[in-house]
């Protein structure tokens, strides 16, 4: 279903390696954060034709990729089965052992509802400590309330 994407993808690593870009780089061109550039050119978000255009033009894409690009993609990059890249099972690994923690504390603020995967955004840094620099990440969703009808 994302075939297309998916091998434009693999292309686009290719050339941000060749090109040594840095994703914020070409978060900069594209004019927004790393993260949803990122996750666009993963083929995991659609991007508007004038991004998919200054993306296009930094990676050298032609007309065909840079409409891919902002084609609507089916979403999950992951296969069903539990992850076996590292920095990937942690995550699942969280959602694991603090999933329903999680759950517990976002519905006895909010209510029952999810926090929307939609209306959210993403920054991640990287924090000096001297016992080894740490991964600090911001997740922010907008709550949305189950309907009863």
């Amino acid at each position: 279903m994302n075939d297309a994407k998916n091998k434009l993808a693999e292309k686009i690593l290719g050339i941000k390696k060749k090109k040594k870009l840095s994703w914020k780089k070409i978060a900069a061109a594209v004019g927004m954060s790393p993260v949803w550039t990122t996750a666009a050119l993963l083929g995991q978000m659609s991007m508007l034709p004038a991004q998919a255009k200054a993306a296009g033009k930094l990676l050298g894409l032609n007309a065909a990729e840079i409409e891919t690009l902002v084609d609507i993609p089916y979403r999950g990059s992951l296969p069903a089965a539990v992850p076996t890249d590292p920095l990937v099972y942690r995550f699942y690994e969280l959602i694991q052992v603090y999933g329903t923690t999680w759950k517990e504390l976002i519905q006895e603020e909010f209510g029952d509802g999810i926090m929307s995967a939609i209306d959210f955004d993403m920054t991640f840094e990287r924090q000096p400590d001297p016992k080894g620099d740490r991964v600090r990440m911001v997740l922010s969703g907008k709550f949305l309330s189950y309907k009863r009808y």
